[in-house]
């Protein structure tokens, strides 16, 4: 189902949680995105690879122990229960005969559970039935998250991996940034929980919209061997009629640049669509910043700058800066004071625990370093845009915190 449009008639293995057969197709149009519909048939792999994208990663941290809790072997048994409805989008699947509606279900306007959330962070499982009802089931990432009704809010609750627990501060930083430069962003505050760090955003998806990750466009369109991924990403956004995707890209480029951004994979970005009439309505929001501004390294690393990797499209950001078409928007103006802004961050009431003074003017003089360069750079000669395959991304896939996370 898409909302209330029925979609396709399918088969669901509640064992496994997998798709093994499609029946049906009444809407193709409605189909995920990235999932092909050619002589009459839908590609039930490409659906399949969909559905599982919406379940828990098996490297989310604690996962192993939340299944254990809930007796539950796999994290796609989580995606069953909750019919896999998302705060992300409107899709959904709705059992034959159990006479449930968008309307009953949806989690954009009716309430949701806390067990799930309250167990996938470390709580103990409560006496009773478990009510499964939750987005938190269809939460990507491998941090540590929940989904919490704040103020009549939807909003999304993020922690940080071990030692530094600094991924939720640095989404802070990065949203006072773009909010300085005016690229269109999430905002982002803090809050304390039993002594830890947690990032707190709104949901900007609503019951009309839905967001369509950078990696589903990428599959509506095969690449060839010799065509660039930031190229092929252009080319797939202009067929579907996808507007404004370079001047996004050249801003989002910029900003992982200063924020020495390491993890931008393409889910981490994306597209935002009417979720009724399909009709794109432009390029997200940027969110999830986190995990940059050495956010794993020790003072000496993030001094030095070497071992930073980079995401989407080149290994590097030298490489990746290669691709902005237009650095004219920059107002370094706007900037003189990220530096200030930072330390009051990383300075917060309980941060001490985490970040030391040391880090905290390492990330500083780090970034005020990657702002001057840049300013330079467009002050002394023009840049001119390149792109080919080289350096390209092999694999872009998720970071995993597996091996530090608390």
């Amino acid at each position: 189902m898409h909302k209330r449009i029925p979609v396709a008639e399918i088969e669901v293995d509640n064992a496994a949680g997998f798709i093994p057969e499609i029946y049906k197709i009444y809407a193709p149009e409605h189909l995920p995105v990235g999932v092909s519909f050619k002589d009459g048939a839908a590609d039930c792999a490409a659906l399949n690879d969909w559905w599982t994208d919406r379940s828990i990663p098996a490297s989310r941290f604690g996962i192993r122990e939340a299944l254990e809790t809930l007796q539950i072997p796999s994290t796609k048994m989580l995606l069953v229960r909750c019919y896999g409805l998302s705060l992300s989008d409107q899709y959904w699947i709705c059992p034959d005969g159990s006479g449930l509606n968008w309307d009953e279900v949806n989690f954009f306007n009716n309430d949701f559970s806390d067990d799930i959330g309250d167990i996938l962070f470390g709580g103990k499982r409560k006496t009773g039935a478990l009510n499964f009802s939750t987005p938190d089931s269809t939460s990507d990432g491998n941090l540590k998250k929940r989904w919490k009704i704040i103020n009549g809010k939807r909003c999304l609750i993020k922690g940080g991996s071990n030692p530094f627990r600094q991924q939720p501060f640095n989404e802070v930083i990065a949203a006072k940034i773009m909010e300085r430069l005016s690229i269109p962003h999430i905002p982002y505050t803090l809050m304390w929980d039993n002594g830890a760090p947690y990032s707190v955003c709104e949901d900007f998806i609503d019951e009309a919209t839905e967001l369509i990750p950078a990696w589903r466009i990428l599959q509506t369109k095969k690449k060839s061997n010799n065509t660039s991924v930031y190229t092929h990403f252009k080319e797939c956004c202009e067929a579907l009629g996808i507007k404004g995707v370079v001047p996004f890209l050249d801003r989002m480029i910029v900003l992982d640049y200063i924020i020495a951004n390491e993890d931008r994979h393409l889910n981490n970005f994306g597209a935002m669509r009417n979720a009724e009439t399909l009709e794109w309505i432009g390029m997200a929001p940027i969110y999830d910043s986190g995990s940059s501004l050495g956010y794993d390294k020790i003072p000496a690393k993030i001094r030095s700058g070497r071992d930073v990797v980079c995401k989407p499209f080149k290994n590097h950001h030298s490489e990746q800066l290669k691709l902005v078409s237009d650095f004219g928007w920059i107002d370094f103006e706007s900037l003189s004071d990220v530096g200030e802004v930072i330390k009051e961050v990383l300075s917060s009431d309980g941060a001490e625990e985490y970040i030391d003074e040391s880090r905290i003017n390492a990330i500083t003089d780090g970034v005020e370093k990657r702002i001057e360069t840049l300013r330079q750079s467009t002050l002394l000669e023009r840049p001119v845009q390149t792109d080919t395959a080289e350096d390209d991304v092999a694999e872009d896939i998720a970071e995993d915190y597996t091996m530090n996370m608390l």
